[in-house]
């Protein structure tokens, strides 16, 4: 009865201790600032303005496409005209609307807190593609951005996103060993060639891969061009099965 009644104060305190934080600072939606019933989430507007995706998905993209699943395996047209360097992709939201202003504030906005939010969200849209021991590996950053934004805005996901699926996490497995010229606009071609030789293997790193599988993260994917340039290294350096999850993904008709 001791144990239980010091467990019970213990708990009514904690709950004490919670509401006034609540009192003094009450959670706030992470887009607008509105106030919700919860911390780290959207109020209804701002939700009914975020699209995640859902329904049937390329398997090998994310990118929502027409139809039922139906015990194939299901590939948008991209993806069927010219196959990926990994073998399963997922993306949480399409770029556009309150999802594309959550990334760039994210992204450029100094607003990291809201990676811990959105990498709840990706363990659950990439819940299918996670296996036991999975590492898991950020879209790199070249220094010199990094020094100017601060931080990585994927490491920063694949952190968070390794605290909530339990899986290791290598925030350096890649380097970006050349800085590519801003690939928005660009087209696929001109994003590959920009991308030729700029990632490589952290030397220090190459044997954390060898016969592993991998899961590499990263907050946008357009072409994939950046992606495909991190699994093929990844396959060079003997990476087993490597998939891909994304907070947003670029849709065609976005």
């Amino acid at each position: 009865m001791a144990d239980g009644s010091f467990i019970s104060r213990k708990y009514r305190i904690r709950q004490g201790i919670q509401t006034a934080v609540e009192m003094i600072y009450p959670p706030r939606c992470l887009s607008c600032g509105a106030l919700t019933e919860s911390d780290f989430g959207l109020c209804g507007p701002c939700w009914r303005d975020t699209p995640f995706i859902g329904g049937t998905v390329c398997e090998s993209c994310g990118m929502p496409v027409p139809g039922a699943q139906d015990g194939y395996r299901i590939e948008c047209d991209d993806c069927l005209r010219t196959p990926r360097a990994w073998h399963d992709g997922r993306a949480t939201l399409r770029y556009q609307g309150g999802a594309k202003a959550l990334i760039l504030a994210l992204k450029h906005g100094d607003r990291s807190e809201l990676a811990r939010p959105a990498a709840r969200w990706m363990a659950q849209a990439g819940r299918e593609l996670l296996r036991p021991n999975m590492l898991i590996a950020p879209v790199p950053l070249h220094w010199s951005r990094l020094i100017r934004r601060r931080y990585n805005q994927s490491a920063l996901l694949a952190y968070h996103l390794g605290r909530e699926t339990g899986l290791p996490v290598c925030p350096d497995l890649l380097r970006r060993t050349v800085r590519t010229p801003v690939l928005d606009g660009k087209t696929a071609v001109e994003r590959s060639a920009a991308l030729a030789d700029a990632i490589a293997t952290h030397r220090k790193r190459t044997h954390l891969m060898q016969g592993r599988d991998i899961l590499l993260v990263d907050d946008v994917m357009t072409s994939g061009a950046t992606l495909e340039a991190c699994a093929r290294v990844c396959r060079a350096s003997g990476a087993n099965h490597i998939s891909v999850l994304v907070l947003a993904r670029v849709a065609k008709d976005a």
